[in-house]
């Protein structure tokens, strides 16, 4: 393959910026553009070992001092020659060196071609691969540990024994049929029921993580609800770590709906602040009342606010209806550093916390609640589900599975049974790459950033 190109890090400045290559020939490329500092060729230079040297721009000028590491594949991420430069990170110097390199016969690498030479080249299977994507985008611990997980291989180690079982019992079955005259043990189908049974509960069991998979990956859609001036705004600045939203006395301050990614009990909320719920006048904030109410629908998690110096107002009660329609409502009596008029009892929700977003007290207790409905927990290995067409493969796969012992239990001749075990087969094969098409594989890549 030729030799490809990309600036691996960031666009903005930073201490140390990397540029990479891969593909047969790197080494020679990158030497035309580097000023070895021990004088020879960085193609002779120990495998993996850090070399200093000049960057050297398209018009001959030293640009940077750096570092240069070639390894020779097939033991590299791409299973091909690569070399990183690892440069200053001012952008200028990252721009003019790969400017350089492109002129020293380099081609600029498309998103995540790096990874797709690495899944063509044999040295990760493409769940691996998507994993790539899932921990770059990670933004919690468990997020982070679950997709380390698949790229370490976790979930293919999942798919693969079941694969391998259904292989086993089609290539039993072909053997028998294609070779009558040899030795070979008769095909008895129902010898292979416990082993149908058995890939079917393991797949629903894999399938059935996806839903906290998703949770994981894109984070919880929550929304704060409650009246004006109830501290909405102030919980949503507590739990951010910073003054997100405008805070003062006047009510009706928050007109419009305003998004947070927050962590909470080490699950990630996407968690929208709401105008306050009241009737009003003012057409403006009519219109946010009106947001508030469908960010509440779409709401996975709601958390209903509330004055405690203050008794429950119809506007409370208003708010407190809209959260209750949420799959996990909980109710939270806010201002516990203020003499207090309500108490949990006071509230019709299954969990109530007292809280001050002013000082922090009672919000470690709403992040174990949080975390006790949607946190993964010690499960964040890489055996839980997160993406959607693995999930769709997976579950195809366990139908198939289905159909085959429905059609076994049912009397059908073995052909018959195992052309339901080999679409199984087939959806397995969609998840590492065995069986997927070539416009599949060319969208999963189109997911990555450059330089990966």
């Amino acid at each position: 393959m030729d030799v490809i190109a990309a600036i691996a890090t960031g666009a903005a400045r930073s201490a140390i910026g990397i540029l990479r290559l891969s593909g047969d020939g790197c080494a020679d490329v990158a030497g035309k553009v580097l000023r070895m500092a021990n004088g020879r060729p960085l193609s002779d230079a120990p495998e993996r070992m850090l070399c200093l040297a000049k960057l050297i721009d398209r018009r001959g000028r030293v640009i940077d001092e750096i570092l240069a590491v070639h390894s020779r594949g097939p033991n590299t991420y791409t299973g091909e020659d690569t070399v990183e430069l690892q440069c200053h990170g001012a952008p200028a110097v990252l721009a003019a060196g790969l400017d350089a390199l492109f002129a020293a016969g380099a081609r600029q690498a498309g998103p995540g071609e790096f990874t797709k030479r690495a899944f063509l080249n044999g040295r990760m299977d493409l769940s691996q691969a998507e994993a790539v994507v899932d921990l770059i985008d990670a933004e919690t611990a468990d997020a982070a540990a679950n997709a380390a997980g698949q790229v370490g291989g976790a979930l293919v180690r999942k798919i693969d024994p079941i694969y391998d079982a259904m292989t086993d019992i089609c290539s039993h079955f072909h053997a028998v049929l294609d070779y009558p005259d040899e030795d070979i043990p008769p095909f008895q189908l129902a010898a292979f029921s416990d082993t149908l049974r058995g890939a079917s509960r393991d797949l629903w069991a894999l399938h059935a993580s996806f839903s906290r998979g998703q949770y994981l990956r894109r984070g919880v859609q929550a929304v704060i609800l409650g009246r004006p001036n109830a501290g909405k705004s102030s919980l949503l600045n507590a739990l951010a770590g910073f003054e997100r939203v405008i805070v003062t006395e006047i009510p009706g301050t928050t007109r419009d709906t305003v998004e947070q990614a927050v962590n909470l009990g080490g699950v990630l909320l996407r968690l929208t602040d709401t105008a306050g719920i009241r009737e009003s006048g003012d057409a403006i904030e009519a219109m946010g009342v009106e947001r508030s109410l469908a960010a509440a629908r779409e709401a996975e998690l709601a958390l209903f606010v509330c004055d405690g110096s203050e008794a429950l107002t119809p506007e409370d009660r208003q708010a407190i209806e809209a959260a209750k329609a949420a799959p996990v409502a909980f109710g939270i009596i806010n201002k516990s550093d203020l003499p207090q008029c309500l108490s949990p009892a006071d509230l019709p929700f299954d969990e109530v916390f007292v809280v001050s977003a002013r000082d922090g007290a009672g919000l470690d207790e709403l992040g174990s609640a949080v975390a006790a409905h949607f946190s993964t927990g010690a499960q964040a290995d890489g055996s839980i589900l997160t993406n959607a067409r693995q999930a769709g493969a997976v579950e195809r796969a366990a139908r198939a599975i289905d159909d085959a012992i429905r059609a076994m239990d049912s009397g059908m001749t073995p052909d018959a049974v195992l052309l339901d075990v080999e679409a199984a087969m087939e959806a397995l094969g969609e998840i590492t790459g065995r069986s997927v098409r070539e416009e599949i594989t060319g969208r999963i890549f189109e997911r990555f950033c450059v330089g990966k």
